[in-house]
């Protein structure tokens, strides 16, 4: 096949080992590496050695996502909820004689038997594609040429046309005494002993899935964040719905508090707060943020400009300010999502190498946080509706019990919005709390993605019984917000 260049005059002509050489080989790299090969393009892509938990010289195909991210954080998920089933299948008849236990080691052991496959899956795409791996840490020596240095020590040099940062990111931690007895996400996902006492510091995706995953296990928890409600940057009324579902299943929350310092006891770590109060836990987790990937590349000595994080700066095409040097995923710290990183890196092999420049469209991306029940959004929330509309905004919202928990007698409800512009009748944005809602919700983006009213929802045929039918059968507005109105709630889901 021939292959297609997007040429200017800013990326020269000449002989290269490679015509992209992609460094990093988790979801964003290995799309980008596949679909470029796809094109004809001759691809290398360069990777750390694997292990489920990373370093700044371990790493492994796949890349966070897969070995340890979206994929085993699952797992345990799936592994933590049986506790509630047990609960709930009582009052469905079932009698479960005998005490149930939990055996983390067991479950520990498939997550990594499964990561491990995964790991050897994406490295049969990758050869199946025709493109080169190579193992190892890459960084750049000149403009058009990288240096790997390979697990034995030994270095090699690559030259590529163009060249792709898809190293990702990394947890941070906090900057306080006592910080090294603190772990990440890595490192929760791996440990070899359940806590049962545990102190999560954070508000964000990672925190408070983790709150929910130990406490099925049997784990108290308390969880710590700086803001009233967790999930910052969601919409208000559904944070608070995510707080108070993490409340009734027994996780102790302690908002607007940080950590101060921690030391190491015989009993644990001993963990002082801002607020000077002080307890005890087996296993503190940092939950509290993450940042690119990008200081041990050698960007400075080719021009590649990052932002004060890390980030390295991007053009709409994903284009670094260095003309052959792009960057897709994390490391560009755009939307961190792993669908994100595919799209970008599927919209970049198009640009650079189909002769078709394709921008990412960000708009109504959507998005799932694993805890329990889960929470699903997508389009806008509230109160972006409310700084960005031209219109008024309508708001449609919906509470009720599960069917499952009106016999199993859990005190939880499912709780789902909509928010629509009065004049069009377009609906901005859709979010769910409740069992199943990511898998609804993806649905949900389709009908937003085409534009669709509130007019679509309310002619469309629901499915009985199903919770998904309440977004086609919401017919009354909750509320309507005059446009210009600066509006701040307090939502009280009591």
């Amino acid at each position: 096949m021939a292959r297609k260049m997007m040429l200017d005059d800013s990326v020269l002509e000449g002989e290269f080992d490679f015509d992209l050489f992609v460094i990093g080989a988790g979801s964003g790299g290995v799309r980008s590496a596949r679909t470029a090969a796809g094109f004809g393009a001759k691809v290398a892509i360069c990777e750390l050695p694997f292990h489920p938990i990373s370093t700044e010289t371990i790493g492994g195909v796949g890349g966070t996502c897969v070995i340890r991210g979206c994929v085993p954080k699952k797992i345990l998920v799936y592994g933590s909820g049986f506790s509630a089933e047990f609960e709930d299948s009582r009052n469905f008849g079932w009698d479960i004689n005998g005490p149930i236990t939990f055996d983390w080691k067991r479950l520990l052991e498939n997550k990594t038997k499964e990561i491990t496959r995964l790991n050897g899956v994406y490295k049969r795409l990758l050869t199946n594609s025709k493109v080169t791996m190579l193992e190892g840490e890459a960084r750049f020596v000149e403009q058009h040429k990288v240096e790997v240095i390979q697990p034995d020590g030994a270095q090699k040099y690559y030259t590529a046309k163009h060249i792709l940062i898809a190293t990702g990111s990394r947890a941070s931690h906090l900057n306080i005494p006592g910080k090294e007895l603190a772990i990440t996400s890595d490192e929760a996902l791996s440990l070899e002993e359940l806590p049962k006492r545990a102190v999560i510091l954070g508000g964000g995706y990672i925190a408070v899935e983790f709150a929910g995953i130990w406490k099925g296990m049997g784990v108290e928890v308390d969880l710590f964040y700086r803001k009233d409600l967790p999930l910052r940057g969601f919409d208000d009324e559904m944070r608070a719905v995510v707080a108070k579902n993490l409340e009734n299943r027994g996780v102790k929350l302690h908002p607007n508090t940080s950590l101060s310092k921690m030391e190491k006891m015989a009993e644990g770590i001993k963990v002082f707060t801002d607020h000077g109060d002080e307890l005890t836990a087996d296993v503190v987790l940092f939950a509290i943020g993450r940042k690119p990937n990008s200081n041990r590349l050698n960007l400075g000595a080719v021009g590649v400009e990052v932002d004060h994080i890390g980030s390295v700066k991007v053009d709409e095409y994903s284009r670094s300010t260095v003309p052959n040097i792009w960057a897709v995923g994390d490391v560009t710290n755009r939307i961190n999502l792993t669908p994100v990183a595919l799209l970008e890196g599927t919209c970049f092999a198009k640009t650079v190498f189909s002769g078709q420049p394709t921008k990412p469209d960000y708009n109504h991306v959507p998005c799932a946080v694993f805890c329990q029940p889960p929470l699903s959004v997508v389009g806008l929330t509230e109160q972006q509706a409310i700084e960005q509309a031209k219109n008024d905004i309508t708001v449609f919202t919906s509470t009720f019990t599960p069917m499952k928990n009106t016999i199993s007698a859990r005190q939880e409800k499912t709780f789902m919005k909509l928010i629509v512009d009065s004049e069009t009748d377009k609906v901005l944005g859709a979010a769910m709390c409740g069992p199943d809602a990511p898998e609804i919700m993806q649905g949900i983006a389709v009908a937003l993605k085409c534009g669709a009213t509130k007019a679509h929802f309310d002619s469309t045929v629901g499915i009985h019984p199903s919770a998904a039918e309440e977004f086609v059968t919401m017919r009354t507005p909750t509320r309507r917000i005059a446009a210009g109105t600066s509006v701040k709630k307090d939502y009280n889901m009591s």
